[in-house]
């Protein structure tokens, strides 16, 4: 790795390094943030998703004391290879030696091999996204040439009473997924559902479809209980997809996905799976849930969580650098 300071040296992450990263992310969250972010498990599952190779797509930064400091991930894992996705952390007591610098220099050159790999005509960039409060890792990526384009609430809600009873459109009937049965023609409904949502890129069905079912499998968070299909006359119309908590805080829900297709919306039941799954949360007596939402969602899904009574208390920003100008295949 190009720019590492005296001492420093990087290699590709092992198995055998969760739990040092594990540290690494939360004392940077705690410093951030003010709460710890990740779990070990959380994490093997995400090093161990389908198409991600340690060696090509890791970066672990160590000190001269041999503490892992500073990471590196690059996803160019989905096709058509037109938006690699990145993160990099450094240890809050190791900031300003140009670490960073370095991590981010080598996710721009590891991004840029997904060049050959998509469409000759398309755009390629490669995306990282920080939170508002991340003010050194925004002007990192700035000096770096990255650029804002797009902002992301995390929208909550506290309890004190039970949420309002859910007002289901007339023909629609909600029930909890059978994971066996139901999840691929859950995936699909959501796929289809989000097709009007910004930064969507169409890919193969069955390499998605894969991946969502290994991160199902390997996620110990994974609750069918709180995973909802609203259906007419036996077709899926929305979707809920909730997590027993946010990240590592299980005081407080999280609706990972909501969606409603294309012929059942306007009717309110976007509003009513909300209210259901709020009910649900409150049921096990836990009175906060949250989500992350679009700033500018180009389905006003802004506008439903406030009417549901949520309200933004956390701002993030997506960050893109464009690595070869062409057609824009992603949904703006």
């Amino acid at each position: 790795m190009k720019g590492l300071p005296r001492g420093y040296s990087a290699r590709p992450a092992t198995l055998e390094d969760v739990e040092a990263i594990v540290r690494l992310a939360n004392a940077t969250s705690l410093a951030v943030l003010g709460r710890e972010t990740m779990t070990a498990q959380q994490l093997q599952n995400r090093l161990g998703t389908p198409g991600l190779s340690l060696e090509a797509d890791t970066r672990v930064v160590v000190s001269p004391k041999g503490e892992v400091v500073g990471t590196g991930t690059v996803f160019d894992i989905a096709e058509p290879h037109v938006q690699v996705e990145s993160a990099g952390v450094v240890h809050p007591a190791h900031t300003g030696k140009g670490i960073g610098s370095a991590i981010l220099t080598w996710i721009e050159d590891r991004a840029r091999e997904a060049i050959p790999k998509a469409p000759p005509d398309a755009r390629v960039s490669v995306h990282q996204g920080t939170d508002e409060r991340e003010k050194a890792s925004r002007a990192l990526l700035e000096r770096h040439g990255f650029r804002a384009i797009r902002h992301f609430w995390r929208m909550v809600i506290a309890m004190d009473a039970p949420p309002p009873t859910a007002l289901w459109p007339e023909g629609i009937h909600v029930r909890t997924i059978d994971p066996k049965a139901d999840l691929r023609r859950a995936y699909l409904a959501i796929r289809d559902a989000f097709k009007d949502h910004w930064g969507f890129v169409e890919g193969p069905v069955e390499e998605e479809f894969h991946r969502l079912e290994h991160r199902i499998a390997h996620d110990p968070d994974f609750d069918p209980t709180l995973f909802f299909l609203a259906e007419e006359a036996g077709e899926i119309a929305g979707v809920c997809y909730a997590r027993p908590k946010t990240g590592t805080d299980a005081s407080m829900g999280y609706v990972q996905v909501l969606g409603v297709l294309r012929p059942w919306r306007r009717r309110g039941l976007a509003l009513a799976l909300l209210h259901h799954a709020f009910g649900e949360f409150y049921g096990r007596a836990v009175k906060k849930v949250a989500l992350h939402v679009d700033a500018q969602s180009l389905t006003g899904a802004t506008r439903l969580y406030e009417k549901a009574g949520m309200s933004a208390d956390e701002v993030g920003h997506a960050y893109e650098k464009e690595l070869r100008p062409g057609i824009e295949l992603a949904t703006h």
